[in-house]
């Protein structure tokens, strides 16, 4: 037992700043990747020389080069998170790797040391999401998973469309320094508080009962009369049936038995879950590739202006998105998941509108923008917290099967593997598309990937429902 307590053991292990770490730890890697989003038409036109007609295409590569790296990395690491007995030294190393890509960023002067940049952030990105999720469940137990990473998304997704506003006003005003000034005043705040964190489990040996400890198997706690209706006669046969439903046959594989979380993606539940994460990520990196070229060749906007139209999107985004998470841990992750990609189908359509112009056009595109901001913010909950509920009925129904932490680790490995894809996808579709059949087909196409969503969504989210069920039957 140890007899020496860390200074403020109790506030750098208590809940708060864990999760407050976490979450400035993947708003930093969000930021970062979306800082440079609007001046890299400009870094590539200016300082490595590019001429025009190749600069859509490198914007889009250079897009697709950290999340190509974040989906080789993101299993690795999810598997890795599981069985090192702590998050901390794996969260630092991810921090490390971000900020030497943020230096080669910064002092790149050629399209190849742009791109392995690009590919050590996407390497950061798979261990800072991996490795922070679960240190996350570790840290409020399952029954506070759903809530408390809704919370985070919502704060992360201030990085994630904000960022490219900062980058053109920065880089209007201070040039490249200020961009990358900023940037690494957010890795120096990200880093103190990374060495600052204690773990529960690790400030538990100091002070036995003090600090509570989670992991991936915490027992799920009583509920108070009070707090819901009274469990019916039928409710303990129903938990059985599920508990059956979810129980893995024995004699699996050796591939199964090493890494059950494999046979969880059989489940059309999960499956579709980590579509969510997918057409989520794809619709994000698809504006963040294409606004700012679009921007330039209609309205002749600088990185400055084109940056700025990012606020149409954010605005939406932080004011809906709490709420719609809110929903989710309420209602649960269907009427999201089919409402918010079901609107985004007409929206994204009428995209198609925008011409070039003065200010009436910039007008309808600021507001269709803004309409999509909306849409995306009702989308960001749905798939973590549905995916999460799936695979913890698996870890329920098989407790012995996933190890002593669980399988939430590697879920968060594949969910980030799955959302690094669509990053990957969405620039490189969406740069081609634009180029070939223009700005407003591109994004019928992005309208027809939210439709096949949302009908999946409607089937299997949450369980397939009612009708189709007695229509089976």
């Amino acid at each position: 037992m140890a007899t020496t307590r860390p200074i403020g053991l109790n506030w750098r292990s208590s809940t708060l700043f864990i999760v407050s770490t976490v979450g400035i730890g993947l708003f930093t890697d969000l930021f970062l990747y979306g800082l440079v989003v609007p001046i890299l038409p400009f870094i590539l036109q200016d300082r490595v020389d590019l001429p025009h007609d190749q600069i859509q295409s490198h914007v889009s590569g250079l897009l697709a080069a950290y999340a190509g790296a974040s989906v080789l990395c993101s299993l690795p690491a999810g598997i890795l998170a599981d069985r090192l007995p702590t998050r901390q030294l794996p969260f630092l190393v991810g921090l490390t790797a971000l900020l030497l890509a943020t230096l080669l960023l910064f002092l790149g002067q050629n399209v190849a040391v742009l791109t392995v940049a690009r590919v050590l952030q996407g390497i950061s990105a798979a261990v800072v999401w991996t490795i922070g999720l679960a240190l996350v469940l570790d840290t409020v137990g399952p029954e506070n998973l759903g809530k408390t990473i809704g919370s985070i998304f919502g704060f992360i997704s201030i990085g994630e469309l904000a960022a490219p506003v900062l980058g053109g006003i920065i880089y209007k005003s201070a040039g490249y320094g200020g961009v990358f000034g900023l940037g690494f005043a957010i890795l120096a705040l990200d880093f103190i508080m990374r060495v600052l964190i204690i773990e529960k489990k690790t400030a538990a040996k100091y002070d036995d009962g003090e600090v509570e400890s989670f992991n991936g198997h915490a027992p799920q706690p009583e509920q108070d009369a009070e707090d819901g209706p009274e469990e019916s006669e039928e409710d303990p046969l129903i938990r059985k049936e599920e508990s059956q439903e979810y129980k893995i046959p024995p004699d699996q594989p050796r591939a199964i038995r090493s890494f059950p979380i494999l046979y969880c993606l059989k489940d059309p539940r999960l499956l579709t879950a980590l579509l969510l994460a997918f057409a989520q990520a794809t619709l994000l990196a698809t504006f963040d590739a294409t606004i700012p070229k679009e921007a330039q060749e209609l309205f002749d906007f600088d990185s400055l202006k084109a940056g700025l139209l990012f606020i149409a999107l954010v605005l939406p985004y932080l004011v809906l998105g709490p709420v719609a998470g809110w929903a989710v841990d309420r209602y649960g992750p269907k009427p999201a998941a089919v409402i918010g990609f079901g609107y985004l189908v007409p929206v994204l359509i009428l995209l198609r509108l925008v011409r070039s112009g003065g200010k009436s056009q910039i007008i309808v595109y600021c507001a269709l923008l803004a309409l999509c901001g909306l849409g995306m913010g009702v989308i960001g909950s749905p798939s973590i917290v549905e995916a999460s509920y799936v695979v913890g009925m698996y870890d329920k129904s098989n407790p012995d099967l996933f190890g002593a932490n669980g399988p939430y680790a590697q879920l968060y490995g594949i969910n980030s593997m799955v959302f690094s894809a669509g990053l990957t996808v969405g620039p490189l579709i969406s740069g081609s598309l634009k180029d070939a059949v223009g700005y407003g087909n591109m994004n019928l196409v992005a309208a027809a990937l939210c439709l096949i969503t949302t009908i999946l969504s409607f089937i299997y989210v949450g369980g397939k429902p009612a009708m189709l069920k007695k229509r089976r039957g």
